[in-house]
């Protein structure tokens, strides 16, 4: 079979070739390919160059080892300090200024290989080849920088995809519920997601990276916020919105 003559595969595998995943006997034939085929290397150096606005977002790594996550509160404790209660609400005017935050996008190319393999399974779910969509992305985490959903948005049919990488268990009397962040004014709505799933919502069209910054996610009660000015809830996950 000649891949080179099938579109779809090449860039499939050039994916798979550039995030890592593509290992072993297949990583040795597709680069021995490579060599022979100028659309194999064009379809790298294409996922190459999506890639680089990520990779851009790393932070210089401090160390190779993380210490315990119970060192911390340890030497807290031992010094007689109090850490910030994990159930304090953070306010939205924090959470745009929270520095911490924006120094927890370097995580955000540790997720990426997570983020691509979505996106390329979702295209292998399509039964007709077609441009892709997607042209906003974010990795949602929780307040110990573990990705917990992958959120895509596509501009062209006013679509937003939210994926739960892992159940959320909440109780049967609340739910979660996505927010738009914007650069200035009060968060604003875009569903109720699914604890255990993926749920597809509407995009709006002001819902761009260059108005809306941030998304967020708050528990709130069942069926969502009861304010109509906002979240009454804690935030629980978010992310940065980015367009791709």
């Amino acid at each position: 079979m000649e891949i080179q003559r099938n579109p779809d595969l090449v860039d499939k595998l050039a994916a798979e070739y550039v995030i890592g995943t593509l290992r072993g006997g297949a990583r040795r034939r597709f680069e021995g390919l490579l060599r022979r085929h100028a659309e194999l290397r064009q379809a790298v150096a294409e996922w190459q160059d999506r890639l680089q606005p990520m990779a851009e977002l790393v932070s210089p790594a401090q160390s190779s080892t993380q210490p315990p996550a119970a060192i911390w509160p340890a030497i807290e404790a031992k010094l007689g300090l109090h850490s910030k209660p994990q159930s304090k609400r953070l306010s939205w005017f924090e959470l745009r200024e929270d520095l911490s935050f924006w120094r927890g996008l370097g995580l955000f190319s540790t997720t990426a290989a997570i983020i691509l393999t979505t996106l390329l399974l979702s295209k292998q779910e399509l039964s007709v080849p077609v441009t892709p969509v997607t042209s906003y992305i974010a990795m949602l985490s929780n307040d110990q920088a573990r990705p917990i959903a992958v959120v895509t948005g596509d501009a062209q049919n006013g679509q937003l995809q939210v994926k739960l990488l892992a159940p959320q268990p909440i109780a049967a009397d609340k739910s979660l519920q996505l927010w738009a962040v914007p650069k200035d004014g009060p968060p604003r709505s875009l569903g109720l997601l699914a604890a255990d799933g993926s749920v597809t919502l509407v995009l709006p069209d002001n819902a761009t990276p260059q108005t809306v910054p941030l998304l967020a996610v708050t528990l709130e009660p069942k069926g969502g916020s009861p304010d109509p000015k906002g979240p009454t809830g804690p935030i629980v996950f978010k992310g940065s919105w980015l367009q791709i």
